[in-house]
């Protein structure tokens, strides 16, 4: 007996050979304490219902000691001890329906891409087909009892279908696909009804013209069809935008390295190739891609991507320094300590990818629905058939019934729900400058009851501003002519403040150290304290003053200092407030260390902040708040932050943030402003009542139609209008969002 498992309504279409196992005996590592690790990609997974079934499968299996399933990159990891043959892990994937292969992460985009492109296609093929199609219905409908005889009405019901029968497979392909491997498993998803309302439309059709019959209904099954895979094309989309965070990050760990051989020569190599005890070259500009330790130079290292830290970091002999990290002025050897695999980068990746994991379980209301829906319909459309059948005794007249109440039942305005709703609020944020990348983001993001942000770079702007000062204007204009030739944040800083001016053509600068030119005879130097001999005339101010100043000196006379800050966003304190007024709760969590971060909270007007945090105590935050019953909006923007992101309830970055850290959110937004935040949770819980609305009215629908299709007064064209009715009223709804005004 098929079990109604309403649980899913996900396709499996460009999965590949569901259910075909494979033996994947030579992808097996064994690790230091023999256990053995495997990794698989898992085709036809697409939703919260598919990763426990998965997971709960494999687990079954001796000697299983863990078994995760990641939707995003659709990855499988499964770690087990013993003389388990890894075949069997393969056999129970591939028994539950699903594709099965090494893993491969250029497949899996190529997989993506495909499911995307076929999805047009039959879009397009299916528009085309209802276009025509109904051209043709029209004609037909305005003959009837006219002047149109039974051999024309005839012919125009061939023509109807020889357009709409390759329409109806070829578009169907999804949903058939999908169907097929939930009814192989013994189950039925929400496909299993759409094909069967389909396949019955078109084969009544067929069959009422074989026969010359007055009414064929071609048009209901492409018509269907078109507006289905309406809402399963933005779907896609909406979901495929959220799997890049993890790929991101290890892009990264595959960056490329220069290793210094026991000669001293140097040679080119993977990131995945070094091992501790290498010795690297790492120029100006390079990112350190292992975890390693200075042991030659002495350089400013820029850490905002991984710690936080708002200002460059100085790097000597006896420095650690994370993977990521951005050597900023002069070059370093240093020796790794770490495998790229077991470096920060690798640890932020697994922290990113059981977050998206977590996240993935989330339960949409589509999927609730669905749940009600599938057992529902399959259960009145036997009833209704059984009943004809016995009142009538006509084979006939029970199918037209039955194919009524599937057609006028036909999730068009539930599939249209939720997908009518994300694209108009999608397309309101992104005119406002907000890009929303997760299907289900406003769904969750309108949950939220915390909101928790980062400081630097969201916050604060993440660049260093001078501050305002009583520095002799020509005092700055001198040390801009020495500061523009250097790519030093601080030097940039400071050129940008004096605005465009003269170079001093003949300065030299000594990295990590300052800068040193001839100006009208005179030597001026501008850079560290000690470069420019400030020791003796400035008070002292110690390293964290040190880290955000400059100092500028001209031979023989005082040293000017400039300070620079970190300048918060405008209306930070103004967009606290209305997140409190909106009864959220407002937390700061930083990296960097603690006297910025009280200073960048008090100014922000947040009572709750933390500093100094690693981004695995960031996440461990998030998950204690999440078992206090909170649920949280992570704004951050540093590659720190790409695992709090993913753990979050919902997620948010600026447009300025690191590519992995914007792939791992669920919106990025534009601008100097934090303004997009607050509309964000404006449009999400607007865009939540309307989703309600409308499955409120699919509901109300559904209960009148129903009963007049069962009691045989609606036929299969008349369901197809009522059901196309009902897509229009739901879609009319979503655009109410349009009503509101843009952000401030």
């Amino acid at each position: 007996m098929v079990a109604l498992e309403a649980e899913t309504g996900c396709p499996t279409y460009g999965g590949g050979e569901e259910g075909v196992a494979f033996d994947p005996a030579p992808f097996v590592r064994r690790d230091a304490a023999g256990r053995m690790h495997l990794e698989l990609v898992v085709r036809g997974a697409h939703c919260g219902a598919c990763l426990s079934r998965i997971e709960r499968g494999v687990r079954a299996l001796p000697g299983i000691l863990d078994a995760r399933m990641n939707l995003s990159t659709r990855k499988f990891a499964a770690v087990w001890e013993g003389a388990l043959a890894p075949i069997r892990i393969t056999e129970a994937i591939a028994g539950l329906g699903y594709g099965v292969a090494p893993f491969d992460a250029a497949a899996i985009a190529s997989d993506a891409h495909s499911e995307n492109r076929l999805l047009m296609w039959c879009l397009g093929v299916t528009a085309f087909a209802s276009m025509n199609v109904m051209l043709l219905s029209v004609s037909i409908w305005a003959g009837l009892g006219v002047d149109m005889d039974v051999g024309t009405r005839t012919l125009f019901y061939w023509l109807s279908a020889l357009i709409a029968i390759p329409a109806t497979l070829y578009g169907g392909i999804p949903f058939f696909r999908s169907a097929l491997a939930a009814l192989r498993q013994g189950r039925a998803n929400m496909d299993v009804p759409i094909s069967l309302a389909v396949l019955g439309a078109l084969a009544l059709s067929i069959y009422e013209a074989s026969i010359a019959g007055e009414h064929a209904y071609f048009e209901a099954p492409v018509m269907l069809l078109f507006l289905l895979l309406i809402g399963r094309w933005l779907d896609h989309n909406l979901r495929d935008r959220a799997r890049a965070a993890a790929r991101n990050l290890l892009a990264i760990q595959s960056l490329p390295a220069v290793r210094l051989t026991a000669s001293g020569a140097a040679e080119a190599v993977a990131a995945r190739d070094i091992v501790p005890g290498d010795r690297l070259l790492v120029m100006p500009g390079d990112r350190v891609v292992a975890d390693s330790e200075v042991i030659d130079g002495d350089s400013d290292v820029d850490c905002a991507l991984v710690t936080g830290e708002s200002a460059p970091v100085a790097a000597a002999p006896g420095s650690r320094l994370h993977a990521g990290v951005i050597n900023l002025s002069r070059r370093l050897v240093v020796r790794a300590v770490a495998r790229s695999e077991d470096s920060l980068v690798a640890q932020l990746t697994r922290l990113v990818e059981a977050g998206e994991q977590t996240r993935s379980r989330y339960v949409r209301l589509a999927d609730k629905a669905a749940r009600v829906y599938v057992p529902v319909v399959h259960t009145l459309a036997a009833m209704v058939f059984a009943g004809w059948l016995l009142i009538e005794g006509s084979v006939h007249t029970a199918a037209v019934n039955a194919i009524a109440v599937l057609i006028i039942t036909c999730p068009c305005a539930l599939g249209l729900a939720v997908p009518a709703v994300q694209v108009v609020a999608t397309g309101r944020l992104f005119r406002n400058g907000t890009l929303v990348k997760s299907g289900d983001a406003l769904e969750r993001i309108a949950e939220v009851t915390h909101v928790v942000f980062d400081k630097t770079g969201t916050l604060t702007l993440g660049r260093p501003v001078l501050a305002a000062s009583s520095v002799d204007p020509e005092m700055l204009e001198q040390a801009a002519r020495l500061a523009r030739i250097s790519r030093h944040p601080l030097s940039r800083a400071l050129a940008h403040a004096a605005g465009p001016g003269l170079v001093a053509m003949d300065a030299r600068e000594t990295p990590g150290e300052g800068i040193e030119a001839q100006l009208d005879g005179v030597r001026m130097r501008l850079g560290r304290a000690s470069f420019v001999g400030a020791f003796a005339t400035v008070p002292p101010y110690g390293k964290e003053g040190e880290a955000l100043s400059l100092f500028f000196a001209r031979e023989g006379g005082a040293a000017t200092r400039f300070t620079f800050d970190d300048v918060m966003r405008a209306d930070v304190r103004a967009v606290v407030h209305a997140l409190e007024a909106r009864g959220l709760r407002v937390e700061l969590l930083s990296g960097d260390r603690e006297a910025p971060a009280r200073a960048v909270g008090e100014a922000a007007g947040i009572a709750s902040w933390k500093a100094g945090l690693l981004p695995h105590e960031k996440t461990a935050h998030l998950a204690a708040l999440k078992a206090a019953g909170a649920r949280t909006l992570m704004i951050g923007d540093g590659l720190n932050d790409a695992p709090a992101l993913a753990q979050a309830h919902a997620s948010m970055a600026p447009g300025s943030a690191v590519d992995a850290t914007q792939s791992a959110s669920d919106l990025v937004f534009q601008g100097d402003t934090l303004w997009p935040v607050v509309e964000a949770i404006d449009v999400a819980r607007q865009s939540r009542k309307l989703v309600v609305e409308n499955f409120g009215f699919s509901a109300l629908y559904n209960a009148v139609a129903i009963p007049f299709a069962a009691l045989g007064f609606v036929t299969p064209l008349i369901a197809a209008i009522a059901m196309s009715a009902s897509s229009l009223v739901v879609t009319l709804n979503a655009l109410r969002l349009n009503g509101g005004r843009k952000a401030a």
